[in-house]
């Protein structure tokens, strides 16, 4: 099976984890992320990963309730921490070697970021698991990830969802439509909320393109892998279509 990129980026919210609880997570869905992303790296592609952290603690949501906005984005970072070391345990248990490197220096979890180093495990065929955040306050996972794909020539960002695309409106409305591609100036000017602006604006700038797609769905990391057309399309030449 033929891939159509060597090298992603892949977006997962930390809300992926959770599965049928209310909070933390559930080591069974981390099992079966890791089983769809060994599909994919089985066909070559190689694959870094940034994770939310909104299923352990949102810092902005703490800040909006009176915390300092640095520290409480600082907590997030440290959850997207917890989420990377979860997923590095179900992917190793399962035979795949990884790397986790950190944007905040904690030596006995994971490595430093350094972005030649990160390329190099990349090209060995390690999965390289990007956590806490850019290392900043002020800055989202969402912006992190555009980030990372441009520092390590990432061909693309997968954001893998809980939908199936990115829809005109809240998808549990009446008649709400699925757009199968879309630009990102029709994305920024609808206010879609694929991404926050300023990783909108990255990826905008930097011509890096976006797909939207649901991890819910079995193989679907795969078929993104190999190309097929699922989920909604984000890029600076696709046009505004409605499935």
């Amino acid at each position: 099976m033929q891939t159509k990129y060597k090298r992603v980026l892949l977006k997962l919210s930390g809300e992926a984890l959770l599965g049928a609880k209310e909070y933390g997570i559930d080591t069974d869905v981390t099992s079966r992320i890791a089983k769809e992303i060994k599909e994919a790296v089985d066909l070559g592609t190689q694959i870094a990963i940034v994770i939310g952290g909104g299923n352990i603690f949102r810092g902005y949501a703490a800040s909006a309730d009176g915390m300092d906005r640095a520290t409480a984005d600082y907590m997030g970072m440290l959850a997207t921490c917890m989420n990377s070391l979860a997923i590095q345990d179900a992917l190793e248990r399962i035979g795949l070697e990884t790397r986790m490197m950190t944007s905040i220096d904690m030596n006995q979890v994971g490595e430093p970021y350094v972005r030649r180093r990160a390329i190099r495990h990349l090209e060995k065929g390690r999965i390289v698991i990007l956590a806490a955040g850019t290392g900043h306050p002020y800055f989202s996972t969402d912006t992190t990830a555009a980030l990372r794909a441009l520092e390590l020539h990432a061909e693309i960002v997968f954001k893998a969802t809980k939908v199936d695309c990115v829809y005109d409106r809240h998808p549990d409305e009446d008649g709400a439509k699925c757009y199968s591609q879309l630009t990102f100036k029709e994305a920024l000017e609808k206010d879609l909320k694929i991404m926050d602006g300023t990783a909108l604006a990255l990826c905008k700038d930097n011509n890096l393109s976006i797909l939207v797609f649901n991890l819910l769905k079995h193989d679907n990391i795969q078929r993104a892998v190999i190309g097929e057309e699922i989920g909604t399309f984000v890029s600076n030449k696709g046009k505004e279509k409605k499935c």
